[in-house]
């Protein structure tokens, strides 16, 4: 008794059937990896029918084709499409990949760039970023002395919302930060100053370390990635609506309008910011100093006021004028500079935080040394 062996009809095949041309073949079952390994003479079949080009194939009747299969035909096809070709949608995407992957293997390499010319490029786009916003700072100057001698046109209501959204809705952002800092800072003081013997000197540690310069970084670093980030995001879909072309046609200054308020209302708003970001940095001090140093709230008070001049005072809030003017500005120059896309927009927002942020941090590297022998015993 003899056993017929039973053929898979999934696994790959090709039906050949004599035409006018050459012949009509008709690819069958799946051509994948691991259909195509069990079919090891497959190859010479397939290699055969495409040396003529006459042939008509086929391969609308597939059950699967995978990027192996795919490779396969495109190899025996001399990875080119035949003339006389049939296929579905799906299988043609499978072969469109091994041809665009050969087209980008025969472009040539790209050119390295020279590190000198990247610098120079660099450097130029810098100073380029500083003119510009040197040309916006005076700009802002003109603006302010024109609104002195015409003080009917100062925008007073873009003015009192900037506040508002700078100033009023970052209390709660700035109170927890400044808490918790002031915790830290109290804290790491105490551990040191228990091995001195020295536990009182932490209010000096705490008065001057917030007051003079934790306060105002703080408060000017989360503006900076608040409100500035908003700022030029605004002006950014102000670009992208077409609205600021709609006001240049009007002929209204974007500065006047747009920059000025913003600079206004952070030269109000982050100061008073600066000293509500002191007060609650100086209470989270004295909490962590009562629980793990005994000092209390009352002896706290007492000697903070001989331990911090008030000059010092006097600097951070100078410092937070001088930061609502930075940020201000690098938001507003970012902000205009945006196309009218949104990768742009992406782009632009993410440049204005950073070198809000850094801008910030290097003036207050040049207060430390202007002031480094004013208020410090």
């Amino acid at each position: 008794m003899s056993i017929t062996p039973v053929v898979n009809h999934l696994q790959p095949r090709i039906d050949a059937t004599p035409a006018e041309r050459g012949y009509a073949l008709v690819l069958k079952g799946q051509w994948t990896l691991r259909g195509l390994s069990l079919v090891p003479d497959l190859q010479q079949h397939l290699d055969h029918y495409a040396g003529d080009g006459d042939n008509a194939w086929d391969l609308r009747e597939l059950d699967a084709l995978d990027s192996a299969g795919a490779f396969i035909l495109w190899q025996a096809w001399g990875e080119k499409l035949p003339e006389r070709l049939q296929m579905q949608a799906e299988h043609q995407r499978q072969l469109q990949r091994w041809a665009r992957r050969r087209i980008h293997e025969l472009l040539p390499p790209r050119r390295t760039v020279p590190l000198s010319y990247r610098l120079t490029a660099m450097l130029r786009q810098f100073f380029s970023h500083v003119s510009a916003w040197i040309a916006l700072l005076g700009q802002v100057v003109l603006d302010m002395a024109y609104l002195a001698r015409h003080p009917q046109e100062i925008p007073w209501r873009e003015i009192s919302a900037t506040i508002h959204e700078t100033g009023g809705r970052a209390l709660g952002i700035t109170a927890l930060v400044g808490f918790l800092i002031g915790v830290v800072v109290s804290y790491l003081s105490a551990l040191q100053l228990q091995n001195l013997g020295a536990q009182i000197f932490i209010v000096n540690i705490l008065g001057i370390g917030v007051i003079r310069e934790l306060g105002p970084l703080l408060a000017a670093i989360l503006v900076a990635g608040r409100s500035g980030s908003a700022m030029t995001a605004r002006l950014g879909v102000m670009r992208v609506t077409q609205e600021l072309d709609a006001l240049a046609a009007m002929g209204i200054s974007h500065s006047r309008r747009l920059v000025l308020p913003k600079v206004l209302a952070l030269i109000i708003a982050l100061p008073l910011l600066v000293v509500w970001t002191d007060i609650v940095g100086l209470l989270g001090g004295a909490l962590a100093a009562n629980l793990e140093l005994d000092i209390s709230f009352h002896q706290f008070l007492l000697k903070l006021p001989s331990s911090v001049p008030v000059i010092n005072f006097a600097i951070g809030l100078s410092k937070g004028a001088v930061f609502g003017v930075f940020i201000a500005l690098v938001a507003c120059h970012f902000g205009l500079r945006i196309k009218p896309d949104t990768e742009s927009l992406g782009n632009e927002t993410t440049n204005s935080v950073v070198a809000a942020i850094t801008m910030v941090i290097f003036v207050d590297s040049i207060f430390a040394v202007l002031f480094r022998n004013v208020g410090l015993r």
